[in-house]
């Protein structure tokens, strides 16, 4: 199956099951994932009316001005972006200064999306909506086929997480398209190994990543020269903080899966981290599913993305939330917690 076929695919399924999963509107609530006052929808598209920069405060606008400056240097320098997409609030906000950063134009590269196939529902059927409405290509590659040709093996436990395994299927996508440039918006606030990222990480030959071996980027010049068997990947938002996404959302009044704010869900208490019951998680012997108000700070694989209790059920009650948080938002990754350097391991292999 070629590029344009995969397109097409994506780009005619899921907006119904989008519109059917949107979020209960309420104050401030952009769960719906419709555009905002800084775009309007024309015949399914989103136009290039953009909300004026100015109309921002000073710290978000210079943050926004220093990505879209990153945007305009991955378009200029490399041949083959693309922009890694998973539903997130971080990779949606990319999505939308990616947008911004080429207005009146559309976004010049495509999304592509590395799919576990232990999605939560809501985020797949948000993606797809917004595909449909920036008007962009969305390439799929999913776990389950590197899974179904031996690439990879899935892990012997109950509930599986592919968080791990994703790395190979994501390696294999960038050789197979022969991406020069994987954006992503990681930053460097999450985690401590993704504090050592430059906005232009050089990849090896193969994927990996040596902290030791980065470019200098003084007086914001980017150096993106490499061979042809490396790449690199690129993070506009690294300078970002938790509360800088929420407050930059709001300001912009961006479309978001309806997980981030609270609802009513089943969950099961495991190694303490609330995990959602759903297709990918079953309670095991023993274990006591209770009904809770819950959201999500970070969404991944259903398997080890935790939830925790919330009643944050709009905007402005999710900044004075993350305001006043003692705990990191992905504290309630299992996947980070099997050792101090999980995160740097996997990097080193090739994960984002």
């Amino acid at each position: 199956m070629d590029d344009t076929t995969l397109a097409a695919g994506v780009e005619a399924t899921g907006v119904e099951g989008a519109e059917a999963s949107g979020a209960a509107g309420g104050p401030n609530r952009v769960g719906d994932g419709m555009p905002g006052p800084d775009s309007a929808a024309t015949d399914g598209h989103v136009s290039a009316r953009i909300q004026p920069t100015t109309l921002l405060p000073g710290h978000l606008r210079q943050l926004e001005s220093e990505a879209i400056f990153v945007l305009r240097e991955v378009a200029a320098q490399f041949e083959r972006p693309y922009l890694l997409f998973s539903g997130g609030k971080d990779s949606i906000v990319c999505a939308h200064l990616a947008r911004k950063a080429f207005a009146p134009g559309r976004i010049p590269f495509p999304l592509l999306h590395i799919d576990t196939g232990h999605n939560f529902p809501e985020t797949l059927a948000f993606r797809d909506q917004l595909v449909k409405k920036l008007d962009v290509r969305l390439l799929v590659r999913s776990v389950q086929d590197s899974i179904d040709a031996g690439r990879v093996q899935e892990e012997p436990d109950g509930d599986p997480s592919r968080n791990r395994l994703q790395t190979v299927t994501l390696l294999d996508a960038l050789t197979e398209l022969r991406v020069d440039a994987a954006v992503g918006g990681a930053r460097r606030d999450e985690e401590k190994a993704r504090a050592k990222e430059r906005f232009f990480s050089h990849r090896d030959a193969f994927g990996q990543w040596n902290p030791k071996n980065q470019r200098p980027e003084l007086w914001n010049l980017f150096n993106g020269r490499k061979h042809n068997d490396e790449h690199f990947r690129v993070f506009p938002i690294s300078n970002w903080t938790e509360l800088d996404i929420w407050q930059y959302i709001a300001e912009q009044e961006i479309g978001l899966p309806s997980l981030y704010f609270a609802h009513e869900r089943e969950v099961v208490s495991r190694d303490g981290i609330l995990l959602a019951i759903g297709a990918f998680v079953k309670p095991r012997p023993g274990e006591t599913v209770s009904h809770e108000r819950v959201r999500f700070r970070t969404i991944g694989d259903m398997t080890c993305t935790g939830a925790f209790r919330s009643s944050a059920s709009d905007l402005g009650e999710i900044i004075e939330e993350v305001a006043t948080a003692r705990i990191t938002e992905r504290g309630d990754r299992a996947d980070d917690r099997r050792s101090e350097a999980a995160m740097e391991d996997r990097k080193r292999q090739g994960y984002f």
